[in-house]
């Protein structure tokens, strides 16, 4: 079984400037690669879980978040970060669906086509409803980033440059 880091993509993997959908307005999170290169030495694949109510409520479309999307893997790629696949909740809050975060279909689907060792896998997010996912979905280790009063979580950071610190310094993650 393999181990994975969920992570939230706007606040995580990128700025978080509200609806983020046009590659010119997508900025790369200062750590994010060095943090996923660090959890990649570890053994760990890696999925990013996100909502995106913006095409629910008609800000963007589907398209556009699908050429964002190629773009950002194409960059990670860039920095030899491969991602096994993205999963999004295109759904506006009020649609009450089964895979806007803290419901669990995102991470049912990727256990559906992947074996997945939850026991020692990570969730990283930086809102209550990634880490109530985590725990809708008994995945224990989890980190909160940001400013956010976030309960429940194992792990809060301010930034991912501080959580990469820690994680290395602390060697917290289990070697592969």
């Amino acid at each position: 079984m393999q181990k994975a880091l969920f992570l939230d993509r706007d606040g995580i993997i990128n700025i978080d400037h509200a609806y983020v959908y046009e590659i010119e307005k997508f900025e790369f999170t200062e750590g994010i690669f060095e943090l996923l290169r660090f959890f990649r030495t570890k053994g760990y694949i890696f999925f990013i879980v996100t909502n995106q109510s913006g095409i629910g409520r008609g800000y963007y479309s589907e398209d556009d978040f699908q050429v964002l999307t190629s773009w950002m893997l194409d960059e990670l790629r860039k920095e030899n970060i491969d991602i096994v696949s993205v999963h999004h909740c295109n759904h506006a809050p009020e649609e009450k669906c089964n895979c806007r975060k803290p419901e669990t279909g995102m991470i049912d689907e990727i256990l559906s086509k992947n074996t997945i060792d939850l026991k020692n896998s990570w969730l990283m997010g930086d809102k209550q409803s990634d880490i109530d996912l985590a725990h809708n979905v008994n995945i224990i280790n989890t980190i909160a980033i940001g400013e956010r009063d976030i309960v429940n979580s194992l792990y809060s950071f301010k930034t991912i440059l501080e959580c990469k610190l820690f994680l290395e310094e602390n060697q917290v993650i289990i070697k592969s």
